[in-house]
């Protein structure tokens, strides 16, 4: 009689790939992870229930330091859940080679039946139903722990814990945007303290993991990178590998970005595919000055671009902008552009259909509105940067109709704190260009009245050197 094995994973054929490129054995890996972790702790948790396994010295450095216990505890949790055909539980706390081969099968690969039974134990040691309560709190630890490995493997592309805001409150805005899609069977979303304490079956797991990839894909960071298992096979989709763009352009210059690392993470991921792998910053008001001048001439025709202001209240907000900004009367771009918040609240909105007004950027004209403004209508903009610079507004009663979004500012007309433009994707091959500055470039003034007057630019006059594109900014 042959021996029990990992039944369906030898049928798709993948215990080569899962244990072949992981440099340790999935004995010594869960061997040790199995006489590791205790139950999953929280701020506030003090006792340990009786019968749970301590944490111990056994766990090893590559499990204990890249990824946070709790995280650590959810994936012996989901390990130990897996039954194996002919063979007793028992009472070992270890992890076999079955178990590990078939966790890592059903959670990589396995169909949504084999992934929700995996995630419901990683929830809770006692499956559904589950609390809202509960899965906040899967939900903050994988976005921690995703945020953590990737620091700890230099995986941030040039983005670090240091020169980004502080992650923590992100990593709460980000959980309540993704737990914001759990839906009952009857189609409402519970929200605030309701949702915490409702009661969702697995059906309603199941749908809220298909509906939203990101927690599919933070599991795949997790694992790959956490237990150094698959990082390195070529079957990684671009979720993974666009999931942090390379980062350009802040090395070294002091400056601490507006954005948190979730944050960068979940707005990129709303990006165009072939504008996630690269962001490099072109302006900061911090370096280059409050100025609206300034403003322009580093935005203008740099290809599509990300915009985020912080309003003197702590508010975070802003826009993509799918099209090279250009000083002109009309409006431009299309339908990829989206407004944002990312502070108090995380979430992207998009295009309504209402009208085309996606983004504006016009200077020193006296008949047409003077300023750098998104969504919305002339003097109603759902995000308005006045030419007059340090004044904004954000008005929405009730929503922006170019983009269903609500006001972003903490007051409808705010004081502009802090600013950074970030081009997002390859820079245009006429932005690429080395050389000077035209004086054109600098005075977007000049460059208006010449298109009113249908005269083209001629200028190429004096050119102040561009920023180099650091190629070492991505080493952390």
């Amino acid at each position: 009689m042959a021996p029990a094995g990992p039944g369906p994973v030898s049928q798709r054929g993948d215990i080569g790939d899962i244990i072949g490129d992981s440099g340790a054995s999935p004995v010594s890996l869960c061997g040790s992870i199995g006489a590791g972790p205790g139950p999953v702790s929280h701020p506030g948790d003090h006792q340990r229930p009786s019968g749970a396994v301590r944490a111990g010295p056994a766990l090893p450095a590559h499990t204990r330091e890249p990824l946070p216990e709790p995280m650590s505890a959810r994936l012996y949790n989901g390990m130990k859940s897996i039954d194996l055909p002919g063979k007793s539980a028992g009472l070992s706390e270890q992890i076999t080679k079955e178990q590990f081969v078939i966790f890592m099968s059903n959670l990589l690969k396995g169909n949504a039946d084999e992934k929700i039974s995996i995630i419901m134990r990683m929830i809770a040691k006692t499956g559904g139903p589950l609390k809202g309560k509960q899965i906040q709190e899967f939900t903050e630890d994988l976005i921690t722990s995703v945020v953590h490995v990737l620091s700890y493997r230099k995986e941030l592309k040039g983005w670090s814990l240091e020169n980004t805001r502080d992650s923590s409150s992100g990593v709460k805005a980000l959980a309540s945007e993704l737990l914001s899609e759990l839906k009952l069977p009857d189609g409402t979303k519970p929200a605030g303290s309701q949702l915490l304490e409702t009661n969702f079956d697995r059906s309603v797991i199941e749908d809220w993991v298909y509906r939203v990839p990101q927690i599919s894909v933070f599991l795949s960071v997790v694992i790959r990178q956490g237990l150094h298992v698959l990082h390195s096979l070529p079957d990684q989709t671009n979720d993974i590998l666009n999931l942090v763009p390379h980062c350009k352009g802040i090395k070294g210059r002091g400056v601490v970005s507006l954005f948190d690392i979730p944050a960068i993470i979940y707005i990129n991921s709303h990006l165009p595919a072939e504008m996630q792998h690269k962001w490099q910053l072109l302006f900061s008001s911090r370096l280059h000055g409050e100025s609206f001048s300034q403003l322009c001439a580093h935005v203008v025709n740099k290809g599509p671009c990300i915009v985020i202001v912080r309003d003197l209240d702590g508010f975070l907000f802003g826009g993509f902008a799918s099209h090279s900004w250009e000083v002109k009367p009309q409006f431009q771009g299309d339908n990829r552009c989206f407004l944002f918040s990312v502070f108090p609240t995380l979430a992207v909105y998009t295009y309504t259909g209402y009208n085309d007004h996606y983004m504006y950027l016009n200077h020193g004209q006296q008949t047409m509105p003077n300023g750098l403004g998104m969504g919305g209508q002339h003097g109603y903009f759902g995000l308005w940067i006045d030419s007059d610079y340090g004044k904004g507004h954000s008005k929405a009663k009730p929503r922006c109709t170019t983009y269903n979004s609500p006001q972003l500012s903490a007051k409808e007309d705010f004081t502009l704190d802090a600013m950074e433009v970030w081009a997002v994707g390859d820079t245009p091959e006429s932005a690429g260009k080395k050389g000077k500055k035209s004086i054109l470039d600098v005075d977007p003034q000049a460059q208006a009245l010449l298109e009113m007057a249908g005269k083209s630019r001629q200028s190429e006059g004096l050119r102040e050197p561009m920023e180099e594109d650091e190629d070492d900014d991505d080493e952390n």
